[in-house]
């Protein structure tokens, strides 16, 4: 039999061990209004934890299921935050996205009573990860308004702007780190921006094309390969470009992008002049400009897509679903002829067998269409496209 002391201390272990499944089965994140969640930071003195986050989103249902379940995790939230999510489909998560310039979900925003910032993260954790930085988020060194405050004390201290940098990226886009990386950079001279530690800022803080750090690298794109590579520099090169015509792009912005385009045309590089062109042409697609889309393809798809065999046949596919006139449909034609020369796939004789019939050269069709089978057949894949093309044309097997 135990011993009376072994039985006592196998309760105490017991009911210890039922109440933390209990606290830890209770634990929920408030959907309060952001007010009411405000006061209660106020009340009991502990930071906000605020989750922003779409039903529809895998990686906030991910957070959700394998980290935010974890009673490590919540053992720690619960003790140290008030904790709070809103769904950005509703009204309350619809504002809170807004106020904090949200662009990417799920997002974590840690809140001091007076609303002041003190950390953010975005995107999936693993749930060890995850527990670093809510720990982090609560050492007031670790904060962001400490950091900031170090950073603005002694701006040509290239170490104390790593620090802000690297907790001020976890939750933001580069483009917050640019107003402060320009700051740093401002106290280097020209000779000084060529080191490793003013590389590192350049490349993760300069998205200004126009601007003075931006246009030295250019203008040294040598000196800069050597002390990163040359595949560092021309990677920055194009993400500075990709960053200044996306969103214009994106948000259907024709103004705006055409002016920002002739900033990027000025950097003299058959890699940007590439880029470009993708962008041109996904402007005139997005609109259904299709006169345009194809005096920009005849004039440029030879010297700037010419080997990208997917995108030689992106364009020939939109020239057989939008483009009657058959000079056009022959260069479509040649387009998708070539790339089937750097890549002989099954897309690429459907496509070629589809235009040739669309200039109603049935022979050629024809051949096609059994290239296009064979390489399905061979594959395994799904016939149903090659299958409704040899109907439509009327070959027998």
């Amino acid at each position: 039999m135990f011993h009376k002391s072994t039985r006592i201390l196998c309760l105490l272990f017991l009911f210890i061990y039922t109440q933390n499944g209990i606290a830890q089965n209770n634990f929920k994140f408030d959907d309060s209004d952001y007010h009411i969640i405000m006061k209660k930071s106020e009340a009991e003195h502990k930071p906000v934890f605020l989750m922003i986050y779409a039903s529809w989103c895998p990686h906030c249902a991910k957070m959700k299921k394998e980290v935010l379940n974890d009673p490590l995790v919540t053992n720690l939230l619960s003790k140290n935050y008030i904790c709070a999510w809103q769904d950005i489909d509703k009204p309350e998560g619809s504002m809170l996205r807004k106020k904090f310039d949200i662009s990417s979900l799920p997002t974590f925003i840690i809140l001091d009573s007076n609303e002041i910032e003190l950390y953010r993260l975005n995107n999936e954790y693993k749930t060890n990860d995850f527990i670093t930085e809510i720990k982090n988020a609560l050492d007031p060194k670790k904060q962001l308004p400490y950091l900031k405050n170090e950073f603005v004390k002694d701006p040509s201290n290239a170490e104390k702007w790593m620090n802000f940098m690297t907790v001020l990226k976890k939750g933001r886009k580069r483009s917050y780190l640019s107003e402060t990386a320009h700051i740093y950079l401002a106290t280097q001279s020209d000779a000084q921006l060529v080191s490793e530690t003013n590389w590192k800022i350049i490349s993760n803080g300069v998205t200004d094309i126009s601007s003075r750090e931006f246009q030295y690298v250019l203008n040294h794109q040598k000196e800069f390969a050597a002390i990163s590579s040359p595949a560092r520099v021309n990677r920055k090169i194009t993400n500075i470009v990709t960053e200044l015509l996306q969103p214009y792009t994106e948000n259907g912005d024709t103004i705006n992008y055409f002016k920002k385009r002739e900033i990027a045309k000025t950097i003299r590089s058959q890699k940007i002049d590439s880029l470009v062109f993708t962008y041109d042409i996904t402007i005139a697609e997005r609109y259904g400009n299709w006169s345009s889309y194809r005096k920009t393809t005849t004039e440029s798809t030879e010297k700037l897509a010419w080997n990208n065999a997917s995108l030689l046949k992106e364009i020939a596919k939109n020239y057989l679903q939008h483009i009657a006139d058959i000079p056009s449909l022959k260069q479509a034609i040649k387009w998708t002829i070539h790339s089937l020369e750097l890549n002989n796939a099954f897309d690429g004789n459907l496509l070629l067998s589809q235009l040739y019939l669309k200039i109603n050269d049935k022979k050629s069709a024809i051949e096609y269409a059994r290239k296009a089978k064979e390489i399905c057949t061979g594959l395994g894949c799904n016939s149903k496209n090659i299958d409704e093309l040899f109907i439509e044309i009327n070959i027998k097997e």
